[in-house]
């Protein structure tokens, strides 16, 4: 039960309404529809991070990677800065995408389709075999597509439909032209949400973390030196990016999610092997898998392997 003296957390998203990461937001506050509600829209992920790093939300709920095209390097790139922020959980939402338009749009006169640029590629084959003559116009979301067509009255947007998601084209009036458009019917897209430093979920046992890793110089062998600090301590790996660090031209950085918790032993063993090796490490949060699946340890690197090393080593300085 909620605390009533407890002030309730205060959620932003990728907006506008009409997004997927809305959608994501829903998921994640399930039953919670006054903080739905009052849950604020922010243009680009980026304005939504530094509203929280102002204090203006608690919370947001943005992209981070996507099944088909990768990592969002908008947020990854946005959450890695010098006040960086951490990941409290994930969400994973299917993708279903429509072809949206004002009523009474002729599908044989569309010329410009709107979407965001992650979007696009999901729906090429489709838009190719369909609308061929039709160019792609990029837009901040794909919600932003659909309600630049809902305002035809005051500017007239430079595409005739959008490629959005079904709540989009409802939200905002519009006619959905054609269903379920995407060329991967399987395609998922994963949301986090995000905070200010200094709460980190207890463990679950079905936890994945996430770093970002400088080195400390470009050197053969340099990113095997890294990836052996989890292979020697049993770490699966999810997600591996390496991001341009905008330092100079080659210089990148490793983005990098892996299964545990940082209050598991055999994680917290790596961390400080990645400390040892690397210029700088940063930490953006330990957090339950969206899908739950459980973490499995092998016999060597239970937390009590690793406690009975600790005291077998403490005995041989006593």
């Amino acid at each position: 039960m909620t605390d009533p003296h407890t002030p309730a957390l205060r959620y932003g998203y990728f907006g506008p309404q009409g997004t997927f990461t809305q959608m994501a937001l829903a998921s994640w506050l399930t039953a919670d529809d006054a903080t739905l509600a009052a849950a604020r829209p922010f243009g680009t992920v980026a304005l939504a991070l530094d509203a929280v790093r102002a204090g203006e939300v608690d919370r947001v709920m943005v992209p981070i990677e996507n099944s088909v095209e990768g990592g969002v390097s908008a947020t990854l790139d946005a959450l890695n800065s010098d006040d960086p922020l951490v990941i409290q959980g994930e969400v994973l939402v299917p993708i279903t995408f429509v072809l949206a338009a004002p009523r009474g749009t002729d599908r044989a006169a569309i010329r410009g389709v709107g979407s965001h640029s992650h979007a696009w590629p999901q729906v090429r084959g489709w838009m190719a075999a369909n609308l061929p003559s039709a160019s792609y116009v990029p837009t901040l979301s794909t919600a932003a597509a659909a309600e630049a067509l809902a305002g035809l009255g005051e500017k007239r947007p430079p595409h005739e439909a959008a490629v959005c998601a079904p709540m989009a084209a409802e939200v905002f009036g519009l006619e959905v032209l054609a269903d379920d458009i995407g060329d991967n019917r399987s395609a998922v897209t994963r949301f986090v949400v995000v905070s200010r430093p200094g709460i980190v979920p207890p463990p679950s046992g079905a936890d994945k973390t996430t770093v970002v890793i400088y080195q400390h110089d470009d050197h053969p062998g340099g990113l095997l030196e890294l990836l052996e600090q989890f292979a020697a301590r049993g770490i699966n790996m999810t997600r591996l990016e390496s991001r341009p660090t905008g330092q100079a031209m080659g210089s990148y950085c490793f983005s990098i999610d892996f299964e545990g918790h940082v209050a598991d032993e055999r994680v917290g063993e790596t961390l400080m092997g990645l400390r040892r090796v690397c210029a700088d490490v940063r930490f953006l949060g330990s957090y339950r898998r969206a899908d739950g699946r459980p973490v499995e340890a092998t016999r060597t690197t239970t937390d009590e392997a690793y406690a009975d090393a600790r005291a077998w080593l403490q005995s041989l300085r006593d």
